[in-house]
Formats: C-alpha cells, structure tokens, sequence
C-alpha cells in the first residue's frame, strides 16, 4: 500500500488508520524514515560498564555493537565485518580484548580500526578498512545512538535542557540489577501510544498507588467523585515543591514534543502515599540511595524521548524503557532497573520488591496493545477519537506524521 497518500490524509484528532500497524509497506518507510534517521535511545552506559564491554542492539536489518574502549570511550560500530559482511558479534552481550570476526578471523581494535587480518593482499590499504562507526551521544548516561550520516543536530538543545534534571540522579555511577525484554504482539506505534497516555490506567491498580493521574490536568477536569483525590495530589505536589527547591532539583515542565527531530518530555513528579518510590508499599526499594541524595522522598523525574523511550528516576534507582520494532506486529519491550553500582542485592534491595510494579504494569500493558492490535486487523476498524487526556497521543502521532511527511516521496 502506497504510504505517501495516507500520511497525507491522517486527520488530526483521531487514531491511525489500519495500515500504519498492519501494512509491511509502512514498517518498511518506518524503519527509513523514523528508526534509520532520527535518535534512538538504545541504553545506558551501565550496559557496558568497563574497557572491553560490549552491547549489541538493533532493528530491521541494522545491528550495532556498542563497545567502552580501552581509553573509557563509549563508542558504536555497525556490526559487519569489514571483509565479507559477516556479522561480527552474534551474541547480545560480552566482553573482549578486540572485536573479531568469527569467520576470518579479521581483528578490529575496540575504537575501530583494523588490526589483523591474515592472508590480506600487501596492496590493500588496512587503514580504510576500520569497522563503520555509528553517531552516539551519552546524555548523563543514556546511550542514543542515530545511524543517518548527518543526525538532528538540535540534540544538543535537548541535552542542555536535560542534563540539569538527570545528572543528580548520577546514572554513570549504576549498575544494570535487572533487564526484562518482553516481545509484545503488537505495532511500535501502538506500544508507545499506549505509554503516552493514561486514559487506561485503572488496568493498573499496583501503578495507582503510586502514580498520580493529575498530573497533566487543570482543576476543569476534575469530577465531583474525584475532588479528594484531587486535593490530596495538590497538597502533596505544593510539599514536594518545596522538597524540591530545597535540594535544587529543576522540576519545571519541559514539553518538546512537536515541530522537532529530536522530541521530548521532562518533569519531576510528585508520587502518592510515601512518595519515595515505584514499589508496592511506595518506599525506596534500596538503601543506597543515588548520587549524593540523602532524603528518600524526591518523587519522580520523568523523561520521554521521541520515537521509542520512556525513564523514571527516582532518589534510590532508576527505570529505562526503551522499544525497538521486530516485525510489523511485534515490538521489543526493554526495561532496565538501575540502582547504585555499590549496592548490593539482598542487603541494600530485594530484586522482586524493586521491579515488582512494572513488570507487572509491563504484562497489563502488552496485553492492552495486542487487543488494540487485533482490533485495527478487523475489516470494522475505523479511526476513533482521542479523548482530551490523550493529547501526549495526539502529540506523539503529530511528531510522526510530521517526520513521515518531510521523509516520505510524494509518490
């Protein structure tokens, strides 16, 4: 199915048409247009923590390995060997001296450049054989990466504003206590329209204890059954105002999330009950609280990036979300739960009480976007509208188009 006609088409307001979650045509422009183009959070720093670690990650055809050399750089190379083709590393994860090609043999030095390669013709130039490197920044801790040989330069914009609110929460000194991937049965449009809102969120009665609804409102919204509920999230946001400016953490509301590449949503959050963490009792889930913190109690600085991150860092850890599109219907669900790279399991935190909330948010919420997934595959599906507290949705969406429509030929 031709893409241009219905990127032109898409009516703001309303959900996509069928197409966009179900059409190998649209994956395919997805993948050039959006994942092969713009900044794709992949990680953290903490994936590889020492000289020598590597991580690999990708989407549709790419595969990159991101490697901390010997220098402490982190850097990232598309994962082809530089002879033949042969895929260099075929595992997701390790640790190495050199990065060798287990077909030839070929030998790449962990910044890159070739270093042996036998039999090789003396009239061929080794220099220029190095392994290609892929754009990567680290903001405060976080890996993006951008494959396109000229990325969005306005992520420097986006690192400015953000670095101020992520580097107390010090990321460069955690460690990974937990991956959890979960493949979900559905579109990636669909698994981040369901993350931007929170139109479904009594489907998750563990995140309600925690998670404020109201964030995103004005009083207008606010229904009668809901008036206590309300009063209680003013009163607790007014005291974590103050916490806040006490201990000099930014918590302003930064929404970028249109008319840019590089797109994304920051603010400090106010949690409910004791407010210290995402748990099941709300209090911190390790003793050795991040960076230099001392009160437990700092709510949740949230941060959305465009197309496929969601983080929460709170004064004891950190959770990175991150997808990466498998097939037209199936998407990769990366959750990581960093805490301090000296605390220890089962002194300093239980593993179950720390991931406990989202993994079991993380099953709701594949669950809800396989039945929108297999609603859109209905011949009777047809675009519906947003409600207003899906207006993150409506953004996102508008994001997407807008990238579509300037990378899409008109044909």
């Amino acid at each position: 199915m031709p893409v241009a006609p219905l990127v032109r088409r898409r009516k703001p307001g309303y959900s996509l048409e069928a197409p966009f979650y179900l059409s190998d045509e649209v994956f395919a422009a997805d993948l050039e247009t959006i994942w092969a183009r713009h900044w794709i959070h992949v990680g953290v720093e903490a994936d590889v923590p020492q000289p020598g670690d590597y991580n690999v990650v990708g989407f549709g055809r790419y595969s990159v390995v991101i490697v901390r050399g010997a220098d402490g750089v982190v850097r990232a190379f598309h994962n082809v060997c530089r002879h033949r083709g042969a895929r260099i590393i075929n595992d997701e994860r390790g640790s190495a001296a050199k990065l060798v090609c287990g077909y030839h043999r070929w030998t790449y030095d962990l910044s890159g450049p070739l270093v042996f390669a036998e039999h090789l013709s003396p009239d061929v130039e080794r220099n220029c054989l190095g392994l290609k490197p892929v754009h990567l920044r680290s903001l405060s801790g976080l890996l993006f990466m951008c494959l396109a040989d000229d990325p969005p330069a306005d992520f420097s914009e986006m690192e400015e504003i953000v670095r101020p609110y992520l580097d107390p929460h010090d990321l460069r000194n955690c460690k990974i206590a937990k991956q959890e991937d979960v493949v979900v049965a559905g579109n990636w449009k669909a698994v981040m329209e369901n993350n931007r809102e929170c139109y479904h969120c009594g489907g998750h009665p563990e995140l309600l204890k925690i998670f404020f609804q109201f964030f995103a409102h004005t009083e207008a919204d606010v229904k009668p059954r809901q008036r206590a509920y309300y009063e209680r999230y003013r009163r607790i946001q007014a005291e974590m105002v103050d916490i806040w400016e006490k201990n000099r953490l930014p918590w302003d509301l930064v929404e970028l999330l249109e008319g840019r590449p590089t797109a994304f949503r920051l603010e400090r959050l106010a949690l409910d009950n004791h407010g210290e963490s995402y748990t099941v009792d709300t209090r911190v889930a390790s003793k050795r609280l991040l960076g230099r913190f001392q009160n437990p109690r700092l709510g949740a600085l949230s941060l959305h990036t465009q197309p496929n991150s969601w983080n929460h860092f709170l004064s004891d850890h950190a959770v990175i979300f991150d997808i990466l599109p498998i097939t037209t219907e199936t998407t990769l669900l990366r959750t990581k739960w960093l805490v301090h790279k000296d605390a220890v399991e089962g002194a300093d935190y239980d593993l179950q009480n720390l991931t406990q909330v989202w993994r079991t948010t993380n099953g709701q919420d594949a669950t809800f976007v396989r039945w929108q997934q297999l609603g859109v595959s209905s011949p009777a599906y047809e675009p519906g509208p947003f409600s207003p507290n899906e207006n993150q949705v409506e953004k996102f969406l508008g994001w997407y188009i807008d990238r579509m429509a300037e990378g899409t030929p008109a044909n």
